[in-house]
């Protein structure tokens, strides 16, 4: 089962370098039959020349850049329509998902036969590593939120962090969100549309370099927006997206 990674970056000069070594490392040791397809955003900074010395490097790795429009859903999307594996996850490209968890997804998936493998970073054995204080807080209300509304055992839609199989990713689309809010409309999509998941615990870091790119202002009526979306359809669309069974 080919792994896909794809990985949104915009000005990401100094963490992509030790992100997609360490990745590419881990998938390696392990033995899986993997690509890693980085989608540079535009980036203002020499992001693009990190990937073009990096591809000389790592033989895995595939990158383009997103002419636009762009935004990290506009740059995940782009990657999720030019990767050739059987599975795809996304990561994102300051090293705060950890490649270890990768791998505990993909057994995961391989073992269960799982449609999607999501990560939770509240649960036993998840962690978090330097991570602001606001944001915890206003991540814990707005997973509760999605709990309650869609009746979910599961406790963290918000993360991108998730393994998905070829036919589900396909089975999500046409994709609507062109930033951040891409993160929630994958995994509840998944959920509401019946693709069988298994959640493991992972962990998250704080980036050691740059600036985070979530702008809470400006995501919360994009939040809100894909969540409506997905309870509407889960409520009113009478099974129409749902998973054709064989």
């Amino acid at each position: 089962m080919k792994l896909s990674v794809v990985i949104p970056a915009y000005n990401e000069e100094e963490s992509i370098g030790e992100t997609l070594r360490t990745l590419h490392a881990a998938l390696v040791a392990e033995g899986i039959d993997h690509e890693i397809v980085v989608t540079n955003d535009n980036s203002k900074d020499n992001t693009l020349g990190a990937l073009e010395a990096l591809a000389r490097e790592i033989p895995a790795l595939t990158y383009y850049t997103n002419p636009g429009p762009n935004g990290f859903g506009y740059a995940v999307r782009y990657g999720l329509e030019r990767y050739t594996g059987e599975c795809v996850a996304v990561m994102m490209a300051d090293l705060s998902d950890d490649p270890a968890d990768l791998v505990r997804y993909y057994r995961t998936m391989q073992a269960g036969g799982y449609d999607c493998v999501f990560g939770s970073r509240w649960i036993k054995g998840g962690r978090v590593v330097d991570y602001p204080a606001h944001k915890k807080t206003l991540n814990r209300v707005a997973n509760a939120i999605v709990k309650t509304l869609f009746g979910l055992k599961y406790n963290d839609c918000t993360n991108a962090f998730k393994l998905y199989r070829r036919r589900t990713m396909d089975g999500l689309k046409p994709f609507l969100s062109p930033h951040f809010n891409l993160t929630l409309e994958l995994p509840l999509k998944a959920i509401v549309r019946g693709y069988s998941y298994a959640v493991v615990p992972n962990s998250w870091t704080n980036r050691k370099y740059g600036e985070s790119k979530l702008k809470i202002k400006e995501m919360g009526s994009r939040y809100f927006f894909i969540m409506m979306y997905c309870l509407i359809e889960k409520h009113f669309s009478r099974g129409d997206f749902r998973k054709k069974e064989a």
